[in-house]
């Protein structure tokens, strides 16, 4: 009975108080009734002692003619809760189901005064969520397939016009050495070796059924020895998978935030030009999305080399421009 009622005063502590709320004596010995459990007083002061020996950092304010106790040090802080919270609404991955779970989950961490305020933080936009509940235990077996070495089978589909996942290779079997997961453009990627086809490939998490862990031990190691995973992520994996070009493009200055936002400072050079424009160059993986994306700019922004890669643009502006014609 001892170790419950200590079990009991902590969680009351870390649900009820917070740096701006605290509990005197007596409601302290209210709340372990409510869980069936009398205490006095002076057994009170010495589980304090115990939990404050523990570790536990428990504050003890006058107020009155009486003390409060609260907890005010947890492992996190609101404002890093919050930052969580944003995470898990942030991930198209996260269904809207799994999102209000986890985040119940988060609110246990703190008091519930301060659950109410990320309570208040919890909206569901109107953005595109992962349908595939299973995710979550996909990715876990991937992870445990990668840490016995172990390889894995799954089957793998795409959405047909009649937004159902069709099964490819018949609803074959993939088999497949795991060797990492790539989170980028909102979804969960797993990269792996083909040992039939000899390369390495990925594949889209939430296109992924029937996935288990087979006795097969993984192959490919040596094509992983020095294997860049943010390397191979931007050129097969992000929007802009194709030959890689070092390009030059004319911009007006009040849009290079726009391109230092998605592609690095670093990774750009600025040539400032007269009448408010610059040159700036920088290397991208050259294809049909990457065009329509400097399209999105408008007049602000003009691919001027190399010469190859203009000649794409007029191509896709010519085929543009024939499709739209009545």
């Amino acid at each position: 009975m001892k170790k419950l009622k200590l079990f009991y005063l902590h969680k009351i502590l870390l649900e009820k108080t917070d740096k701006d709320h605290g509990l005197n004596m007596q409601e302290i010995i209210d709340a372990l009734a409510d869980y069936e459990i009398k205490a006095e007083r002076k057994s009170i002061y010495s589980d304090i002692k115990e939990l404050e020996d523990a570790g536990v950092s428990i504050k003890k304010t006058k107020t009155g003619s009486d003390f409060t106790y609260r907890i005010e040090k947890r492992d996190f802080e609101l404002a890093e809760l919050k930052l969580l919270v944003d995470a898990i609404q942030s991930c198209r991955f996260i269904t809207e189901k799994k999102s209000s779970t986890l985040i119940g989950k988060l609110e246990s961490l703190c008091s519930r005064y301060e659950a109410g305020k990320l309570q208040r933080q919890v909206y569901v936009y109107g953005r595109v969520r992962s349908m595939n509940e299973s995710i979550y235990a996909t990715v876990d077996t991937i992870y445990n397939a990668i840490g016995d070495n172990r390889q894995i089978k799954f089957k793998y589909g795409s959405w047909n016009n009649k937004k159902e996942l069709e099964l490819k290779k018949a609803g074959a079997f993939y088999h497949i050495s795991p060797w990492a997961l790539a989170w980028t453009n909102e979804n969960y990627y797993m990269i792996g070796f083909d040992k039939e086809a000899g390369i390495i490939k990925h594949y889209r998490v939430d296109k992924m059924t029937a996935i288990s862990v087979t006795a097969e031990p993984r192959s490919g190691a040596e094509h992983f020895k020095s294997f860049n995973l943010a390397d191979y992520t931007r050129k097969n994996i992000s929007m802009y998978e194709g030959e890689e070009r070092t390009v030059t493009i004319e911009i007006e200055d009040d849009i290079i935030g726009v391109f230092i936002d998605k592609f690095g400072k670093d990774e750009i050079t600025v040539m400032p030009q007269k009448d408010g424009k610059s040159l700036i160059r920088f290397t991208v993986s050259i294809n049909p999305q990457f065009i329509g994306w400097v399209f999105s700019l408008g007049e602000k922004a003009k691919i001027i080399g190399p010469a190859s890669v203009v000649e794409q643009v007029k191509q896709m502006i010519s085929g543009l421009e024939s499709r739209y014609k009545a």
